[in-house]
């Protein structure tokens, strides 16, 4: 149990919330006393999930959502209200990566999913976020860019587009509300022990940890404390930010 609760009747929303960084991140910020909504594609996907924040003795509420879809995140965020009665943090977390391709070889299917979900998906989220953040007059917003978000990356064109995309709408973002105390700051993950990650290295996690200057993988907890610091009052001069939580990879 942390020895402080900084989240104490805050409310924070998760996408990608099933598994990996997302489901971290809602453990950590349940075990400071925050009520956690969980959205992810499936709400089969976030039973663990749920389970998990329940034992470390949050409220939750879990809700299926593909972020690309504006109805249903405009639905979810409004649940979430109605059933917390405020939102004070988004951590827009929901990601896929693409099938390793170059550039003319890119099918322009495989691009629009990327596209649709990793950046299309976190506008969306935005969009509805902060209008209701403006009626509060308060809320913090984190949108998982990566390192792939500030460097070239053979074969992943398509994600590194929507990541790079991802940092100059957070950037905008921030100046839009600067004045509205909201602030919107990115966070870019290196190579972190995901089932995403096992998936982009075919199982050879070897691959990865070769990429790290660190010489090993990082954890999905040690994202979900950055992101808790950037959502702490600790961090309540800090906005529009893009901070590398990557063990080197990206320098």
């Amino acid at each position: 149990m942390p020895p402080f609760h900084r989240f104490q009747g805050r409310v924070a929303l998760i996408t990608g919330a099933a598994s990996g960084i997302g489901r971290a991140t809602a453990v950590a910020f349940a075990a400071e006393g925050a009520r956690v909504a969980l959205l992810d594609r499936s709400a089969d996907a976030l039973r663990d999930a749920e389970a998990a924040v329940r034992q470390s003795g949050g409220e939750v509420l879990t809700l299926a959502c593909d972020v690309s879809k504006p109805e249903q995140v405009e639905a979810a965020v409004a649940r979430t209200v109605e059933t917390f009665g405020r939102l004070d943090i988004a951590f827009n977390n929901a990601g896929v990566e693409n099938k390793a391709s170059p550039v003319a070889d890119i099918d322009l299917d495989e691009w629009d999913r990327i596209i649709d979900i990793n950046l299309r998906g976190t506008f969306l989220c935005m969009k509805h976020e902060l209008a209701q953040m403006l009626r509060q007059g308060s809320g913090v917003v984190i949108n998982t860019s990566s390192g792939a978000g500030i460097r070239g990356v053979a074969g992943g064109a398509a994600y590194a587009a929507s990541k790079h995309a991802i940092i100059g709408l957070t950037k905008s973002a921030a100046l839009d509300y600067a004045k509205s105390n909201i602030r919107v700051n990115a966070i870019l993950p290196g190579n972190i022990e995901t089932p995403m990650m096992d998936r982009f290295t075919g199982g050879d996690i070897q691959k990865a940890i070769d990429l790290e200057p660190v010489g090993r993988l990082g954890k999905p907890e040690e994202i979900a404390d950055a992101v808790l610091w950037m959502s702490a009052d600790l961090g309540a001069f800090v906005t529009g930010a893009s901070i590398s939580v990557d063990g080197g990879w990206s320098l």
